[in-house]
């Protein structure tokens, strides 16, 4: 584990104790003396650093598309842009593929515990330190809002304090079962929220925001359940956009041509039916917007209490998410492929000493937050961490930290891109694609059969290889293309899950 910087104390000027110091070494001899009193003043004379607050705004099924001030002219996020503005945007930021059709539980686990999913167990994160875990032991104020997909022992070793604690993967978000932390360290029992969720978890983290005297450091987590299905905004939010129509994404196709391994198995996949529509998927991406939207609303009024509280100007904040969505780009629905919509997401950090309105395209994944967090706050971090301080790239110190990202999916995908090739393996099916990312950012171009492109086929299967061989990767990746078996799933049956409302069920299904 790297070590971090800790930054130089100083001090302006030398209080009255140091005057009479001065005084008191005025009869020693002169160079003596001297270097005495300045030994003496660094320490009586100067104050200890105060470390900064952490609040770190957690969404759930985010694409790094949807942000109004990355490039998106179709969505509302005033609050999302503000933090771009004020801060530095991670562009090129992913997460480490999973092992789990429900994304979000190994993409949380390795956010929390800085190492990536072959090495921890991704429902319990048993046996692993977690941020949280480690601030609250150096000093910090935990407090947990939202969800949490990796067990109840996990978060109650992470955090001290805690409100409207959701545990599990989703919910109706006007129904959403909640659990608070009560005074005798114990979980309350399960009540429904009663509001919609962001709103929901938006008070509880204000709320503590206000409680707050400043004489100890936070670590404040607030993971919301938007934009995660039910896409079911709020009828101002839905209404603005099934006016202002998001258009398809330039990826859009009806249906997956065969079976990536996570199909016919996956509820994400069941939402739109085969083959999927531009009716049925712009209206899906109305209502995806209209819960980014409204969940930018919310953001909007913690940063407002966390500046009213005067907290702001010690406090870094963290925006991300735990993994992306297809909603129609390749015909597919869900987050359960290794493509850049689904692997992407957003990544801003803005707070004292970072610089504002800056950005990179650097790769980086979620599971960097953890160093980052630690050095930031002076903190050593467990030597076993395995993500990388992201401090250097906002510093102007290092232009890169990684050369190449991996992406590997259960038993199913691979996936390994560098600055311009992304190599996909389906070691089920025997498949592999091959996109020149750079000048094709959406993956529509498979080069895979391309006689020119042999070479580049090549060097990335081996680069796949030595990322299988770091992580303990033991799926065999098929050497070669193999002609696909063409699937058409038109007609399938789809059952709702028991989440959706009724105005959703009636309409898709």
């Amino acid at each position: 584990m790297r070590c971090c910087r800790i930054l130089p104390i100083t001090s302006k000027r030398p209080n009255v104790r140091s005057k009479a110091l001065k005084r008191f070494f005025s009869w020693l001899p002169r160079g003596f003396a001297t270097l005495l009193f300045l030994a003496t003043v660094a320490t009586v004379g100067a104050a200890p650093a105060k470390r900064p607050n952490i609040l770190f705004l957690f969404a759930d099924d985010q694409r790094a598309d949807t942000i109004g001030a990355w490039g998106n002219s179709h969505i509302k996020t005033p609050n999302l842009d503000k933090l771009v503005a004020s801060g530095f945007s991670f562009q090129g930021n992913y997460i480490f593929g999973g092992n789990n059709g429900a994304v979000c539980m190994p993409s949380r686990a390795m956010l929390m515990s800085g190492k990536n999913w072959f090495h921890i167990d991704v429902k319990t994160l048993a046996g692993v330190k977690l941020m949280p875990e480690l601030l609250g032991e150096r000093g910090y104020v935990t407090y947990g809002v939202g969800k949490w997909h990796n067990g109840e022992e996990s978060w109650l070793r992470g955090f001290q304090q805690g409100k409207t604690v959701m545990f599990g993967g989703m919910a109706n978000h006007l129904k959403v079962p909640v659990r608070d932390l009560g005074p005798d360290g114990k979980l309350t029992p399960v009540r429904t929220g009663e509001k919609f969720s962001s709103e929901l978890f938006a008070d509880s983290a204000i709320e503590f925001l206000k409680k707050q005297d400043g004489k100890k450091p936070f670590f404040a987590y607030v993971a919301f359940t938007a934009p995660h299905d039910p896409r079911m905004p709020p009828s101002p939010q839905r209404e603005y956009y099934y006016e202002n129509k998001p258009p398809l994404p330039a990826n859009f196709a009806a249906q997956f041509p065969f079976d990536n391994g996570h199909m016919t198995n996956c509820r994400d996949e069941n939402l739109a039916a085969w083959p999927r529509t531009e009716s049925v998927i712009r209206d899906q991406l109305a209502e995806y917007y209209g819960m980014i939207t409204h969940l930018d609303g919310q953001i909007g009024r913690i940063l407002q209490a966390l500046k009213e509280t005067g907290l702001a100007d010690n406090t870094i904040i963290i925006y991300s998410a735990d993994n992306g969505l297809a909603l129609g780009s390749h015909g597919l629905m869900g987050k359960q492929n290794v493509f850049e919509h689904s692997m992407r997401v957003p990544l801003i950090v803005v707070g004292p000493g970072i610089p504002a309105g800056k950005s990179t395209r650097a790769f980086t994944y979620l599971l960097d937050v953890f160093p980052t967090v630690c050095d930031v706050t002076g903190i050593t971090g467990p030597a076993d961490l395995e993500g990388e301080s992201l401090r250097p790239l906002w510093e102007g110190k290092k232009q890169k930290i990684r050369d190449s990202v991996f992406f590997p999916f259960l038993k199913v995908q691979r996936a390994v891109r560098d600055e311009r090739w992304k190599l996909i393996a389906y070691p089920k099916a025997g498949v592999l694609q091959l996109f020149d990312v750079q000048n094709d950012p959406d993956e529509m171009h498979n080069l895979i059969d391309a006689p020119e492109h042999k070479a580049e086929t090549k060097r990335l299967l081996k680069l796949m290889k030595e990322w299988q061989a770091k992580c303990g990767d033991t799926v065999k990746v098929p050497e070669k293309n193999r002609a696909y078996t063409p699937i058409d799933l038109t007609g399938r049956k789809r059952t709702p899950d028991e989440f959706q409302p009724d105005w959703i069920v009636k309409k898709y299904f």
